[in-house]
């Protein structure tokens, strides 16, 4: 089971506006943000962490943006992953797959994924059937 994932961006105040907006409809918000004085190499940045509920789970910090990353979370049905899709590309996503049934992951895999400011792939899936 993943506990958190944490990442590099390289704006925070455009990704943390990205981020509300995309997850909002899967239920994330901002649990925690702080400044980091304890960043090794430089001064305080600014941290975010959010979640579904009382617990982050998806934190990230503005820094040095390097490898791309693949982020998937849970949407608790189709319509959530609809919704996510939409607000994400409002929010400044780019389009990496529309939402739709991904049957070569399996039959009731449907998904939706778009490119953060940063080129990370953020996606919603919901594998519960129809």
């Amino acid at each position: 089971m993943i506990d958190h994932l944490s990442f590099s961006v390289g704006s925070f105040e455009k990704s943390k506006a990205f981020y509300l907006a995309a997850l909002a409809p899967l239920g994330y918000a901002m649990v925690m943000e702080f400044p980091d004085p304890a960043r090794p190499g430089g001064p305080p940045v600014k941290v975010a962490g959010m979640g579904a509920g009382q617990k982050p789970d998806l934190w990230f910090a503005e820094g040095p943006t390097g490898a791309k990353l693949h982020i998937a979370i849970a949407a608790k049905d189709r319509a959530a992953v609809d919704a996510f899709h939409r607000a994400a590309i409002a929010a400044g996503g780019k389009d990496n797959g529309a939402p739709g049934l991904r049957p070569q992951y399996h039959p009731g895999y449907y998904g939706a994924f778009v490119l953060d400011p940063d080129g990370n792939n953020l996606e919603a899936v919901c594998h519960t059937p129809e």
